[in-house]
């Protein structure tokens, strides 16, 4: 069975070497809409897969990190990056470029490592990120797959390689929720509210 959580956010960008002019010379932004897909052959306690409450606590966190934030590629030009990063309090340093199959996989990556590391209390057998769904426009999405995730020819993707602004780790419920993440420490999932 295959569940899915839809999160917003808002976010600025430049895909630097993409066709569209405008898109690679020109910061914008877009109203994305980011799908979590889950998969399990097995029902918790509860008759479901993953409760959808427990979403609203670590993994809306992460997803929402980009929300109001200019996504920055590392490999940018070195004074636009210092530049944003001067000028906006909440960013996101990012190992390839924000475009939105490389936001898919970035968010696949990040939501899988905290998926790993979490430990369950209300009998949730072997679930998994199934796929991730970033939507960019109304019309236009990008779907990663663990096969793309983890793809060293799409660029690799090392979480420690993700930098957020202090402004963003701030805004976590766990300031330190991320630190959490690349140190492989575990989590287990609260009662939701």
């Amino acid at each position: 069975m295959i569940i899915r959580k839809l999160f917003k956010f808002e976010n600025a960008h430049i895909v630097r070497g993409c066709s569209t002019v405008k898109c690679r010379s020109s910061i914008h932004g877009h109203s994305y809409k980011v799908e979590l897909l889950f998969e399990s052959n097995f029902l918790d306690n509860g008759q479901m897969v993953y409760d959808f409450g427990l979403m609203k606590q670590n993994m809306k966190d992460l997803v929402e990190s980009f929300d109001h934030a200019i996504a920055l590629w590392r490999d940018d030009n070195p004074a636009f990056v210092h530049d944003m990063k001067q000028h906006s309090a909440r960013w996101v340093e990012l190992p390839v470029s924000p475009s939105a199959e490389q936001f898919s996989r970035v968010i696949f990556v990040i939501i899988d490592k905290l998926l790993s590391l979490t430990a369950t209390q209300n009998g949730e057998r072997e679930v998994k990120l199934h796929s991730v769904i970033v939507h960019e426009t109304d019309t236009g999405y990008a779907q990663c797959f663990s096969e793309d995730a983890y793809s060293k020819e799409m660029g690799e993707i090392k979480l420690e390689e993700i930098v957020f602004s202090p402004q963003v780790l701030h805004d976590f419920k766990d300031s330190q929720l991320y630190e959490k993440i690349v140190a492989n420490k575990s989590f287990i999932n609260p009662t939701s509210v």
